[in-house]
């Protein structure tokens, strides 16, 4: 069974580029970037998670 997978991530030099859908949606630099590339890899679920919240993206609860 496939995992829908929305956020994606690539690393540009100091910076950490996330797109969804093919659309950059933000960029993280500086030593934010370093403490996300650190926490970044460890599995798919971990990943998507560390994403949503690095752009705000994640649910709050009261979504209906």
């Amino acid at each position: 069974m496939s995992t829908y997978v929305p956020f994606a991530w690539t690393e540009a030099g100091t910076t950490v580029r996330i797109t969804r859908g093919g659309t950059l949606v933000t960029v993280v630099g500086g030593a934010d970037a370093r403490r996300l590339l650190a926490r970044l890899g460890d599995s798919d679920e971990n990943d998507q998670a560390l994403l949503q919240r690095a752009t705000g993206n994640y649910r709050r609860g009261n979504e209906r």
